[in-house]
């Protein structure tokens, strides 16, 4: 019988030849992911009141990145929780201030074609860029979790996201998603398997699919998916991963698999806004008003990998940032900001006046970097909730790094492909 990705992946992880869309399944986990807000202050006091040990330390990976650099003494109370749990439980796989754990968990080899994988954090199905199942739960969810190794899930539908023709220079996966989101909804995904397909999706690097995988989450999805391919397998081969015996091919949706479709023409695509304060309040960055901006952000696992970093130095190159612009970079990782930096990037940021912040979840978890109160902010994180960044009378605009960088240059909110003609 037909079946798609998110279909097989949940099938091999429950020991079954199939499943069946509505059916709940009992799955092996094969990663749990929790970061030092999700993970240890939360999970220690119910783990000892268990009396009960972790299922397989192997699979478990904490990453330190919301609160650090520590910026008062809650923060510092937090990181210490979790540094000391990681000690106690001699974890394996801890990622201290190394950047955000969306970022870092790929880049550290941990996510495969064919695993399924949950994580203490909602925007955990980035996962599903590397032809993985994961998805976010709650503190209880993952107590059951990381004393078990299993979890049960009911079986989604999969809605096909089919993106034809090819992006134009300026436009971006984020670009693609506030789309879809401006379209759907943020329930559009009816908390079910969102898959990204289409000649457009298939010529994206491993950053662009990241994007979209994360933010299914702002579409109301379980999951994103998109199919491994050989660009799947050159990005993990890059990293050290042995791909000969991932089967790569075998996980991918078959043609008349059962589902919901949408198709989108990427080439149509104009860059995209979303005005506060939510990421379904989209427009065409054409069709908004003159917006003046006093905070440009470049950040978050959304908007501060290299190739977004990339992206923005592109538009940024021989120019200055607008007098009373301040524009903040966060890179993602410190690999990433260590290869920009090896590429000369972080050079052209400065030299456009960028002012560099560490590699952390920072201001788009509004932690530790302040965003001033009342001001206007273009920024290339995922949410633009009232209060998301901190300041709660703030005005948070969402775009690609395209459309930040071009927007501190012109010190209102601009399409970037003006500068990139």
């Amino acid at each position: 019988m037909a079946a798609t990705l998110a279909q097989k992946l949940i099938a091999r992880a429950a020991g079954r030849d199939s499943v069946t869309p509505g059916e709940i399944v009992t799955c092996s986990v094969d990663l749990a992911m929790f970061h030092d807000s999700s993970g240890p202050r939360r999970l220690q006091p119910m783990l000892e009141e268990l009396r009960a040990p972790l299922w397989d330390k192997r699979k478990v990976v904490l990453v330190i990145d919301h609160y650090v650099p520590e910026a008062d003494d809650e923060a510092r109370r937090i990181v210490r929780i979790a540094r000391d749990w990681a000690q106690q439980q001699a974890l394996p796989y801890v990622y201290d201030s190394l950047g955000i754990c969306h970022v870092v968990v790929p880049q550290h080899g941990h996510l495969r074609p064919g695993m399924f994988c949950v994580g203490g954090d909602s925007h955990s199905p980035t996962g599903g860029a590397f032809g993985a199942y994961m998805f976010g739960i709650g503190a209880t969810e993952m107590l059951g979790v990381v004393t078990t190794g299993e979890i049960w899930l009911k079986v989604p539908q999969t809605i096909f996201m089919r993106w034809m023709g090819r992006l134009v220079d300026g436009v971006s996966a984020k670009d693609m998603m506030l789309a879809m989101i401006g379209r759907f909804g943020m329930n559009g995904g009816n908390y079910q398997a969102v898959e990204f397909c289409g000649e457009a999706v298939s010529a994206l690097g491993m950053a662009e699919r990241m994007t979209l995988a994360n933010m299914s989450a702002e579409l109301g999805a379980q999951v994103g998916l998109v199919a491994p391919d050989a660009t799947t397998k050159a990005w993990l081969e890059a990293i050290g991963v042995d791909t000969e015996e991932l089967g790569l091919a075998r996980w991918h949706s078959d043609e008349d698999a059962p589902g919901v479709r949408h198709a989108f023409d990427a080439s149509a695509l104009a860059p995209q806004v979303a005005l506060p304060h939510s990421p379904a309040n989209v427009r065409p960055v054409d069709d908004l008003e003159p917006t003046p901006v006093q905070v440009a952000y470049i950040g978050a696992c959304t908007g501060a990998k290299l190739d977004d970093l990339r992206a923005a130095a592109r538009v940024l190159a021989g120019y200055r940032v607008a007098r009373g612009v301040q524009l903040l970079v966060a890179p993602a990782s410190v690999r990433d900001r260590e290869l920009a930096e090896r590429e000369g990037i972080l050079r052209l940021l400065q030299d456009a006046g960028a002012t560099l912040l560490p590699s952390a979840c920072g201001a788009c978890a509004g932690y530790g970097s302040a965003i001033p109160e009342g001001s206007t902010v273009i920024s290339s994180t995922a949410r633009n909730f009232r209060g998301r960044m901190g300041s709660a009378t703030a005005q948070v605009y969402l775009g690609s790094p395209y459309t930040v960088a071009a927007s501190a240059l012109r010190g209102r909110v601009s399409d970037a492909r003006e500068f990139l003609r």
